[in-house]
Parts: C-alpha cells; sequence; structure tokens
C-alpha cells in the first residue's frame, strides 16, 4: 500500500514540475516474475521506472548506506528495497533477490558507470540473480532530465523496453553464458539509446 501511494505521488509531482513520461514499447514487459536493467546515472531513473512499469512493483537492490539510519531503514524497505554490499557482494547477496522472484516478484538492479564497469556489474548482479532466479532480464533506457534543474526545465523524458533477455541455452558453460548475455544486456542499452535518439531527430 505505501509503496502504491508514494510512487503515484511522486509521479503527480514530477509530472506538474518536469512533464509527462513518454514510455517506449511497453508492450514487450512480461509477466512476473523477470529482472528489469537499467542504465543508471542518477536517482531520476530509478523513479521514472517505477512509474513507468506500473501496475507492477520493483523490488529493488539498493546499497546498503541507505539503510543505516532506522528512519531511512523503514522508508527504503516500504519502498520495496533491499540492501547489499556493492563493495563486497559476495554468495549471500543473490539470495533474496532469487527468493522475491521464486515469489512471483519484478527485481530491478542498476547497473552505473562506464561500459566497461556496467559490465562488471551486470555480471554480479543481474545476470546472474535472472540465471539463477530462471527468469528473462528486460532491459530499459531512461532519457531524461539528471539533475533538479534539468527536471524544471522540464526536459523530455523517455523510458523505452527492448524485447527479454531469456536464458534458456541448456549446452553452455555457465560462466560463457553470462558473459554472453552481459554483453547482450549492454548492447541492448546501445540499440535502445540510439533509437531513442533517431526518434528525437539527433
Amino acid at each position: 500500500m505505501f509503496y502504491t501511494f508514494a510512487i503515484n505521488f511522486v509521479q503527480v509531482i514530477l509530472t506538474i514540475i518536469g512533464g509527462r513520461l513518454q514510455v517506449q514499447n511497453k508492450d514487450k514487459i512480461p509477466e512476473a516474475p523477470f529482472v528489469v536493467v537499467s542504465t543508471h546515472t542518477s536517482w531520476m531513473e530509478i523513479l521514472y521506472l517505477g512509474f513507468a512499469i506500473k501496475p507492477l512493483q520493483i523490488h529493488y537492490m539498493a546499497k546498503q548506506e541507505l539503510f543505516k539510519t532506522k528512519s531511512l531503514n523503514w522508508l527504503m524497505r516500504h519502498l520495496n528495497a533491499f540492501p547489499v554490499n556493492r563493495e563486497n557482494p559476495g554468495p549471500s547477496a543473490i539470495k533474496l533477490p532469487i527468493r522475491l522472484l521464486k515469489d512471483g516478484k519484478v527485481v530491478g538492479i542498476f547497473p552505473s558507470g562506464t561500459r566497461k564497469s556496467a559490465g562488471l556489474h551486470l555480471k554480479r548482479g543481474a545476470v546472474t540473480v535472472a540465471l539463477k532466479g530462471k527468469v528473462p532480464i528486460l532491459p530499459a533506457v531512461y532519457d531524461g532530465p539528471k539533475t533538479v534543474g534539468e527536471l524544471f526545465k522540464r526536459k523530455k523524458v523517455i523510458i523505452r523496453f527492448g524485447d527479454p533477455i531469456p536464458f534458456n541455452e541448456k549446452d553452455i558453460d555457465q560462466k560463457e553464458l553470462l558473459e554472453i548475455k552481459s554483453e547482450e544486456v549492454l548492447k541492448t542499452f546501445e540499440r535502445l539509446q540510439a533509437e531513442i535518439d533517431e526518434t528525437k531527430g539527433k
């Protein structure tokens, strides 16, 4: 209940301030469970992706520093976020997201940084979780304001989804499969961004 109220309330505020969100390829969103991944350069991608995927709820993987105080811990958990030690993730980091997937939920993981570092994060996070959870990955790209200042300029906000990436190969070594799927997600990010740029006339 809190998640639904919070995301609807914030969406109304951001729509008033920054304009409407354009969701492209929403028909590509599969039935839950699945792992949704998006490039991540600011906190706004997380919010707008939550808007774009409604009525489904996203269970976010978030850095453990955001859960340190009692009030923040309460807020993050009521927003369906769960803590992960990103500096030293370890095997236990994937147990909770896999359990959520087995319960039919949607897990959100946001790799960040350069293409090289994003690939590293994907191999440790989204791709491993999707493989172990036996669910597809839904890639998404956010194009829009990255700061509050840009938000007030009412810069166009777009979320574009790609085709779900399945894990149905049976004759490939797990390590090799992780490499293949990581590269596929990264190439999908690049293609989706190019498609957005084309529609915007860049």
